[in-house]
């Protein structure tokens, strides 16, 4: 199956090269949420922090999933993903099956009555954006590889092994990225 893509769309996933040179998008795979004439906004969904949601959220139910990394822009900002788009008022549909963001409260009860699940949904502290050029720019440069939204489960697929899963499931020379050491020196 081809996954690879020519230009970003909402929805579909951004995967860094391996030496990107950034320390916020080192192996990488980003999820644009947004792309349009004003810019791009997307969550890096492969790398989990160290931080439960009621730790951060004051009077969060008990809810047992990670917060994610989702970029260096607004840090001090959650936002969310989810699948539950016919459940949860205010989402915003970014493809058939994920939505982004939604109303808090109704959230929050949706967690008490167990009808979203860790798997139904990942947290975000932080964006990451790009305005109008700057990701095509990047794009030109080789930073990024564009793929179609179905190349990976963005709500399921294990964070620690999503960047070489979806590099080897592309195939063609981009295995060599997915094993190509941290530190090239060490080649």
């Amino acid at each position: 199956m081809q996954y690879l893509i020519e230009k970003p769309e909402k929805g579909s996933l951004l995967v860094a090269e391996p030496y990107l040179g950034d320390p916020n998008f080192e192996r990488t795979v980003i999820l644009l949420t947004e792309h349009g004439e004003d810019g791009s906004v997307g969550f890096v969904i492969n790398k989990p922090l160290e931080l439960k949601l009621d730790e951060i959220v004051i009077n969060f139910p008990s809810f047992n999933t990670p917060v994610y990394h989702g970029g260096p822009v607004q840090q001090d900002s959650l936002y969310f993903i989810h699948n539950k788009g016919d459940l949860l008022p205010g989402s915003l549909q970014i493809n058939e099956n994920l939505y982004w963001g939604g109303d808090l409260e109704p959230l929050k009860e949706l967690i008490k009555c167990k009808l979203i699940a860790p798997g139904d949904i990942r947290f975000f502290l932080g964006y990451s954006g790009w305005g109008l050029g700057q990701l095509s720019d990047e794009i030109n440069e080789n930073s990024w590889l564009v793929l179609q939204d179905n190349a990976i489960e963005v709500l399921r697929d294990e964070p620690e092994e999503m960047w070489k899963k979806v590099l080897m499931r592309v195939g063609g020379e981009y295995p060599l990225w997915a094993n190509s050491p941290l530190d090239p020196s060490l080649n």
